[in-house]
């Protein structure tokens, strides 16, 4: 019909038939390298194998059409299908009697299985994404409605070319959005609009109490073959997932709990800063030696510096890190500057490394603090914002950490303008509401990267 949506199930089964290369690409790397007399290789192993990935398609597919969705979650996305994959896998091989195969073979498999297919997922995402910008596999969209919530939607859409959204019309009957990129008319103009181009997608940000508008842009889309996605107005305030589900033929949205509010994933996340902090805290001699001794020289005082800040639920804690000023009386009260007179030589250096953060591996062993969540700030600082900055105290909803998603998108150092902070807060709590182990993953080693690098607002 009209050509709209051609590629879209196109590309999702090619992507999964390419999944099933990879899948038997590490079957018969794992027989090849093990040999032929394993019970692993045969013909009805391989076919359960391949058995067991059509459940996986059903449910893990979709992956290949999203057009919105970030590496780390891609990753996550991996893992699930992985593991879903060994649960049918193992449980056909035992319906079957095939229990004599090692699990030093059947781990092989699954470990070159995970690798093949989040590179090959991460690759075809990163593949369509250098497609759709070249102009391909657009989805052509309006949005009618404007406000916040509709600009701000305009704004995600258009944010990456990637994304292969294309918006063909916006339509409000606000007299002042007519200054709006795009603005084709009023509510009046949608439906002739709809039937002379060709749509994909509508949008509608519409108030909620204008439900006759609403029932009739839905009518509009239906008549028109037009997939309808309705945008919800609490969207300017509220931005935490939903999940939606119904009572009886009523739709009702929940909010969705933090990640790190299961027990699971905060003994996954524990699990991960005890395990790289005991590892650090193991090779600290050979870093922590010759700081020592660069700080002695540079300066009369402590080797490490300690600093009440604010943690968890709003818990002080005594945050350590290697001394990097003279000693001086308003280490508590002034936040360090680019050319700060109190900063030693020796001191700039380990601040623009990071390296001055190092000791508070020893706050990670404690329990004061994660390897990566929001940082910890000083309680004079936490006082003051909190009362400037909506949603400050959010941040505090989860352990403050050596590093975060916020520091590894620039927004560190001097906070010397509000809107500095309020873009660190929004960072943070963006992070406190997608949690996922592979996106603390990703910041650790942005992290690592950026300290080799160096960074021009560490200071």
């Amino acid at each position: 019909m009209r050509g709209k949506g051609r590629y879209r199930q196109f590309i999702r089964w090619l992507f999964s038939a390419v999944d099933v290369v990879v899948l038997n690409a590490a079957y018969f790397i794992t027989c090849w390298y093990n040999g032929v007399s394993d019970v692993f290789y045969s013909k009805i192993v391989w076919l359960m194998l391949n058995m067991a990935y059509v459940v996986d398609i059903y449910f893990f597919s979709d992956i290949h059409n999203k057009r919105v969705v970030y590496a780390d979650r891609v990753l996550v996305e991996v893992v699930r299908s992985v593991l879903m994959h060994l649960a049918i896998f193992v449980t056909l091989l035992s319906f079957l009697g095939l229990t004599d195969t090692t699990w030093q073979v059947v781990l092989m498999f699954y470990v070159l299985f995970f690798i093949g297919l989040a590179l090959w997922w991460i690759g075809s995402r990163k593949l369509l994404k250098a497609y759709r910008t070249r102009g391909f596999n657009y989805k052509r969209i309006v949005v009618i409605g404007g406000g916040t919530v509709g600009i701000r939607l305009m704004e995600e859409l258009l944010s990456d070319q990637g994304y292969g959204y294309r918006i063909l019309g916006f339509f409000d009957d606000n007299p002042k959005a007519r200054t709006v990129k795009d603005y084709k008319g009023n509510l009046d103009a949608v439906e002739q609009f709809v039937k002379d181009n060709l749509v994909d997608e509508m949008y509608c940000a519409v108030p909620d109490n204008d439900s006759q508008d609403v029932s009739r842009m839905i009518r509009i889309a239906d008549n028109n073959a037009v997939d309808f996605y309705y945008v919800p107005q609490f969207g300017r305030n509220v931005t935490r997932k939903f999940e939606l589900y119904s009572i009886g033929n009523v739709p009702v949205m929940a909010v969705r709990p933090y990640p790190l509010s299961g027990t699971l994933n905060r003994a996954i996340k524990r699990t991960l800063d005890l395990v790289i902090s005991i590892f650090a805290l193991l090779l600290s001699p050979v870093v922590f030696i010759p700081v020592a001794i660069g700080i002695k020289l540079s300066s009369k005082g402590p080797i490490f510096f300690k600093q009440l800040r604010t943690g968890y639920r709003g818990r002080e804690f005594n945050c350590y890190k290697f001394r990097t000023m003279r000693v001086n009386d308003s280490a508590d009260s002034l936040q360090a500057s680019k050319n700060d007179p109190r900063k030693t030589r020796f001191g700039n250096f380990l601040r623009r490394t990071s390296i001055d953060e190092l000791p508070q591996f020893f706050n990670v062993l404690r329990g004061e603090m994660s390897i990566v969540g929001p940082r910890p700030h000083m309680v004079r600082q936490t006082e003051m914002y909190s009362e400037l900055i909506d949603k400050y105290m959010l941040r505090h909803t989860i352990k403050p950490g050596i590093t975060g998603w916020a520091q590894v998108n620039g927004y560190r150092g001097q906070t010397d303008e509000l809107w500095k902070m309020e873009k660190r807060v929004e960072y943070d709590v963006w992070y406190a509401e997608n949690w996922n182990v592979m996106l603390d993953l990703k910041i650790i080693f942005l992290t690592v990267v950026n300290m080799f690098r160096g960074e021009q607002n560490a200071f």
